[in-house]
């Protein structure tokens, strides 16, 4: 149990965890009691679940606590927004070390069904109208997600590109202040409005989106084809391949922890390099 609780929580990524989660006050009944399911353990469980793609009740007992407690520990991690701060943590790590490229960031969404409905869906017109959720987000030049969000998948990719990089955090840079802002902006025709690009232009970012029936998106293909990776880099966590989880807040947590896997799967590479 203990080998398969390092592997999929590193000692690595233990420590960074434990700056963001918020410190528990343990209460013991008197005269004992049983004792609290660690951190670890849980955090282990959260990530089988969310790359395995396995139901809750499916949790394997070798880690040690209960289902029923590893879902606890995640519903209030995730009321916490400890996979948002995680997140984060892992990015100003990166940017540290000079390893995130703003010179062209990318934006694109994905839509997945949503089993079992719940706030952010709506009928998703790419699936007969079926009931489904999309994925928003901005990554860097290398693929690195900066910046995510959720809706129903009726909603069109042009309304996400304001809140996604409004949403961009400041990020530490090797030299110099915080960054969250790109230098360029690659999009697809989805994004093709005069007042996106004077958005852009307001905030300095560069823009080079695919105009509808003058261009193909093709040509930008050599740049775009990077958050094209990204979104299925995201599919590597197949709790992500169907949104099954009622509450948004839960869903966008999933989303928050695929990002951070793929930022500590960079950052892991220069930790043992």
């Amino acid at each position: 149990m203990a080998d398969l609780v390092e592997r999929l929580v590193p000692d690595e990524l233990w420590v960074l965890f434990r700056r963001v989660v918020p410190p528990t006050e343990v209460i013991r009944p008197q005269g004992g009691g049983r004792r609290r399911a660690g951190d670890r353990e849980a955090l282990a469980g959260i990530i089988f679940v969310a790359t395995s793609g396995c139901t809750w009740r499916q949790l394997p007992p070798v880690f040690g606590p209960a289902w029923q407690t590893v879902y606890r520990r995640f519903a209030q991690w995730s009321r916490d927004r400890v996979w948002a701060r995680l997140h984060r943590v892992i990015l100003d790590e990166l940017g540290t070390r000079g390893e995130l490229d703003w010179s062209r960031c990318a934006i694109d969404s994905v839509s997945l069904r949503a089993a079992k409905g719940g706030p952010l869906t709506g009928p998703n017109p790419t699936d007969r109208g079926k009931l489904g959720s999309k994925i928003h987000l901005v990554c860097d030049r290398n693929g690195l997600p900066l910046s995510l969000g959720i809706s129903g998948a009726n909603m069109h990719d042009s309304q996400g590109l304001e809140p996604l990089v409004r949403g961009i955090p400041p990020i530490r840079s090797r030299r110099g202040p915080r960054r969250r802002k790109p230098a360029k902006l690659h999009a697809d025709k989805g994004y093709d409005y005069d007042h996106l690009r004077r958005w852009l232009r307001e905030r300095g970012i560069r823009h080079r989106i695919a105009r509808k029936g003058i261009e193909s998106s093709e040509r930008l293909g050599r740049h775009r084809w990077v958050v094209e990776r990204t979104v299925s880099w995201l599919g590597g966590c197949r709790r992500l391949h169907r949104r099954y989880e009622r509450k948004a807040e839960h869903f966008l947590a999933f989303v928050g922890i695929a990002a951070t896997l793929i930022g500590y799967r960079r950052l892991n590479t220069l930790l043992t390099a």
